[in-house]
């Protein structure tokens, strides 16, 4: 699985603003809602509930919050660069300025934990997050993590 399977150039946000990490998790999950066609509450909900479970802080300044969604017949993210970090109580204490969210099907195991190490992968890759970081479009964002 490559992160092109999983994002498309769309999906993409530079400079998202959010105060807190309910709200971070709220916008960026009713975003993926609309672009999946899902009931946004729906999804906003599994979203914060996965998230009360465990941090989805992975360190790095890199969250990849995600849920597992019954409607989802293929994995899909979004990703966002943050205009002010945001604490996500990650496991190295660090607030995050890099999200990527997941919306995993519930039925494939198998694609849920392909999809979460892809991500995870390319996101501990000092190469991309410093491109990522510096990326002066959604565009440009977009080609830090599918080069």
């Amino acid at each position: 699985m490559k992160i092109k399977d999983l994002l498309a150039p769309g999906d993409v946000l530079v400079d998202s603003a959010a105060s807190n990490k309910r709200e971070l998790l709220s916008v960026l999950a009713a975003r993926a809602a609309n672009g999946q066609k899902l009931a946004t509450d729906s999804v906003v909900s599994d979203v914060q509930k996965r998230d009360e479970l465990g941090s989805t802080g992975i360190g790095g300044e890199v969250s990849i919050p995600h849920a597992r969604l019954r409607e989802m017949q293929r994995p899909c993210g979004l990703l966002a660069r943050l205009k002010q970090p945001v604490d996500s109580q990650a496991i190295d204490g660090q607030p995050v300025d890099l999200v990527f969210m997941l919306l995993l099907p519930a039925s494939s195991q198998l694609d849920q934990l392909n999809a979460l190490a892809t991500v995870a992968r390319k996101l501990r890759d000092q190469t991309v997050l410093r491109r990522a970081r510096i990326a002066g479009s959604a565009s440009e964002l977009y080609r830090a993590m599918t080069e």
